[in-house]
């Protein structure tokens, strides 16, 4: 099933059903008020979710209406935890090589992850405001999952039985700030604004044999102002599964249910998949040429982020988001 939670009914959104088609959807209140409720109560919500999916499938969910992505929020409007794993050692490479840091120790046998801000998400449709094109201003198209409660010290067995829901994501990153504070040994802050994600998230059935358990093999579409940038295998070169990633971050804590646990930006060996983020753009053209050429974004930009099903149906919806300049508030220096 596929759900979603619409911008209206407060902080949390509304918790949605929405058709495979992504064409209608019906409030699931009988069920949970919002997907978190959901999600703490899995084992009751749940087959009340797949009960309304199927009427609305059927075309018999009472107060069935027109899904609009705009009136959507993401599907977690805010979430208890945020975990940002990078799981494709391509992108890892080729961009700690653009800021000339060195690769970390154990980089192959341990995950690699940081702890994102979860308290306030943005929608498919929303805005990416920042203050300044100086910034470096990036994309970086991911796929996460969704867990419920993760005991700590669990093995990659019982982490991947907790996979509720898998997403999509655009962790939007400021490339000029984060080399500053890195180097202060305390990690991403100030480079690392809101997340956008994906119109709805979608239960690992859905994705037929693409998900393995793991790993999502369909190909992640991004694209600037209408022109690919990439379209590599989210299957392909992940070095860390899933139930690896939420194994590694509950290993000396318990996750609740809700937790986020990303894959990092989806990268490929193979150059001809394209990538996933104009950070690696930019390693490769100075590989290729000795100067990047592909510019950071400008306001005005527009940044798309979708995957196709085997019919070229898109299975979550596309983030679709345009970049503009964020207006400080009224009385700030």
């Amino acid at each position: 099933m596929k759900l979603g939670s619409l911008k209206s009914g407060g902080r949390d959104g509304t918790l949605v059903v929405v058709d495979r088609g992504l064409r209608r959807a019906a409030v699931a209140r009988e069920a949970a008020p919002t997907l978190q409720a959901a999600l703490d109560d899995w084992s009751r919500a749940a087959p009340r979710l797949r009960a309304l999916a199927e009427r609305l499938e059927r075309g018999e969910a009472q107060d069935a209406f027109p899904l609009d992505p705009a009136a959507l929020a993401a599907p977690l409007p805010r979430a208890y935890q945020w975990a940002d794993g990078s799981a494709y050692l391509s992108h890892v490479e080729r961009v700690r090589r653009a800021r000339g840091a060195e690769m970390p120790a154990g980089l192959q046998t341990d995950p690699l992850m940081y702890q994102g801000g979860s308290d306030g998400f943005l929608g498919p449709r929303d805005p990416i405001e920042v203050e300044s094109e100086d910034y470096g201003i990036d994309l970086e198209a991911e796929v996460a999952v969704i867990v419920d409660d993760v005991p700590m010290a669990a093995s990659a067995e019982t982490a991947g039985e907790r996979i509720r829901l898998v997403v999509l994501v655009n962790d939007v990153s400021l490339r000029h700030l984060v080399p500053a504070e890195l180097a202060k040994g305390f990690g991403f802050f100030h480079g690392k604004p809101a997340s956008a994600f994906s119109p709805v998230a979608v239960t690992p059935d859905e994705l037929g044999a693409a998900w393995d358990g793991g790993r999502l093999h369909r190909r992640l579409r991004s694209e600037v102002n209408g022109r690919r940038l990439g379209e590599p295998d989210a299957g392909a070169d992940m070095a860390f599964s899933f139930p690896r990633l939420i194994a590694h971050a509950a290993r000396t804590r318990a996750l609740g249910a809700g937790t986020i646990v990303g894959a990092g930006t989806v990268s490929n060996r193979d150059r001809a998949a394209g990538v996933s983020c104009i950070a690696e753009q930019r390693v490769l053209e100075t590989l290729e040429s000795g100067a990047p050429q592909t510019p950071f974004l400008r306001f005005g930009d527009r940044v798309r982020i979708e995957m196709l099903d085997e019919r070229g149906e898109s299975i979550f919806g596309a983030i679709d988001q345009t970049v503009v300049r964020y207006p400080p508030p009224c009385g700030s220096l």
